[in-house]
């Protein structure tokens, strides 16, 4: 960390917010960002039919093509930059470039929709990216308890799975300070 030293510049730690198409990546980046998040969203295009899945985001209008942008200071010394990946399979060509640097990540899960998790917790598990797994409830429903979701995920014990809302700025904060204490205990 940056120290005792008032003139320094804080850290800064890359964190990338990921998971399948639809389960509120841009929005999380968006509630829990201190800055506008920059946000390269595409409207929804016949295009798409037969090859995204809006089964369960029915009412999805817009995907991310490239990635989204935010910015929140957890304390004078630590700035997370969150890059929010891309959902869908044909932009996850991009999760590689956007993975360079990072030191972690926060795996977004809907539980209406589990296997659209599984890439991302592979993905991480590959590269040896420390992450935790968020549980966006929407609605405000959590259906099931974190152990199942741990269960249904495959997920070993030391990987924190914990319920949030992606569209509650304090819930997201809770699901990214758990992933800086998991990359503490890692150091």
């Amino acid at each position: 960390m940056a120290g005792s030293d008032p003139t320094a510049a804080p850290d800064t730690v890359k964190i990338l917010i990921a998971g399948g198409f639809g389960v509120g990546k841009t929005t999380m980046v968006g509630s829990v960002s201190e800055i506008a998040p920059l946000r390269t969203e595409e409207p929804l295009t016949v295009a798409g039919l037969g090859v995204d899945d809006l089964v369960g985001i029915e009412e999805k209008r817009a995907t991310t093509v490239a990635l989204d942008f935010g910015r929140i200071t957890i304390g004078d010394d630590l700035v997370l930059y969150l890059f929010g990946t891309p959902g869908q399979q044909r932009f996850w060509f991009m999760w590689n470039d956007l993975a360079v640097g990072a030191l972690g990540a926060v795996v977004l899960m809907d539980v209406r929709r589990p296997q659209a998790s599984f890439a991302a917790v592979d993905f991480f598990e590959r590269r040896g990216i420390p992450f935790v797994v968020g549980v966006n409830g929407f609605h405000g429903q959590h259906p099931y308890p974190p152990e199942d979701v741990r269960d249904a995920l495959a997920l070993p014990e030391h990987v924190p799975v914990l319920l949030c809302d992606a569209r509650e700025r304090e819930s997201c904060r809770d699901v990214l300070i758990a992933l800086i204490d998991r990359l503490i205990a890692t150091v």
